[in-house]
């Protein structure tokens, strides 16, 4: 109920600014299309069900750490007493690691991959008009993916607490770990070059390895 009212205060907030949210959601897909580039809308209502939907989100966006906060919150039952003291550095890493996500997602992979999927169709005389609705649902969609991915470090961390893995396991799976994460990054970018699919991968894979050293420097620290 707590996160309910702060997203809905932060939506609020955010249907204030809504078309310059948009806007800025469509900038690195109209620098991929050039002057030739334009939105459409294919129903009369369709702008007002967008500019809402960008509210939402942004109001999602903007509590991100309450958010957070609430869900460690919520498992502080089930912690040692010396283990709740790290309830609001991990929601504060949580939402850190989930904004840089997203923000990296938005200024790296969305022009390289853009880039790439416009330059598919040229010569042959299409041309991409994407509605509104649906180039918000992509953009949200992968936003959201990279800021969840962006979360690997802390969630091995959190495995390694919990005594599920631990270093050795670490470099017994890379090999595996390195091949699922250029899987999911082929998946989640929005081109099917390879240059995108490695923006993604190499910053995944670097995290993977930092939340592995942060179980060697746990370890060393017991």
């Amino acid at each position: 109920m707590i996160v309910a009212v702060f997203v809905a205060l932060g939506a609020i907030i955010g249907l204030v600014y809504c078309q310059e949210l948009y806007h800025w959601l469509q900038i690195p897909l109209l620098e991929a299309l050039g002057d030739t580039g334009n939105f459409i809308a294919t129903n009369p209502f369709e702008s007002y069900i967008t500019y809402f939907k960008v509210s939402f989100f942004a109001g999602i966006f903007m509590v991100s750490p309450l958010i957070f906060y609430q869900f460690w919150a919520f498992m502080a039952p089930g912690l040692k007493k010396n283990e709740k003291k790290l309830i609001l550095p991990f929601a504060i890493i949580s939402a850190l690691l989930f904004v840089s996500g997203a923000i990296f997602g938005y200024f790296v992979v969305f022009p390289a991959g853009f880039y790439y999927m416009n330059l598919i169709l040229d010569g042959t005389g299409i041309k991409l008009m994407p509605s509104m609705s649906q180039y918000l649902s992509i953009a949200l969609t992968m936003l959201t993916s990279f800021g969840v991915a962006f979360e690997l470090p802390l969630v091995i961390f959190l495995l390694g607490k919990l005594g599920i893995i631990d270093r050795s396991t670490i470099k017994r799976t890379r090999r595996y770990v390195i091949v699922v994460l250029f899987i999911v990054a082929a998946v989640l970018t929005p081109g099917p070059d390879v240059l995108s699919q490695c923006l993604l991968a190499i910053p995944l894979w670097i995290l993977f390895e930092l939340g592995g050293l942060s179980l060697a420097l746990t370890k060393k620290k017991t």
